[in-house]
């Protein structure tokens, strides 16, 4: 496949992409056979991908109103879906500040209502 340009980027978390995929293969499932890296993304996006596409979209906008919070991050929240401090910790390894345990628990409370 060649690729002549890029039309749009935008980050998408692992249920969005699953339902991205899922209307893929109903469309091409009548026209052709599934090729094998769309049927390998097909398979991982069911194995990794939590909840659905809305709901992983309500927390990433509400993740966002936090402070120091951004897309990316948010994004890999709603995906993973921290259950303790220290995998939220994890993810926020590369980063340079650290969080206060007000701020933990606040996105901890948010990833549980979600």
């Amino acid at each position: 496949m060649i690729v002549k340009s890029v039309l749009q980027e935008d980050i998408l978390t692992m249920a969005e992409v699953r339902e991205i995929l899922d209307q893929i293969r109903l469309k091409r499932a009548d026209e052709e056979e599934l090729g094998y890296e769309l049927r390998r993304a097909i398979r991982h996006a069911e194995l990794f991908s939590k909840g659905t596409a809305e709901e992983s979209l309500a927390m990433v906008a509400e993740l966002m109103k936090l402070e120091k919070m951004n897309k990316v991050i948010a994004v890999k929240i709603a995906d993973v879906r921290p259950v303790t401090k220290d995998e939220l910790r994890a993810i926020y390894a590369k980063e340079r500040f650290t969080l206060s345990e007000e701020e933990l628990n606040s996105i901890l409370e948010i990833v549980f209502r979600g």
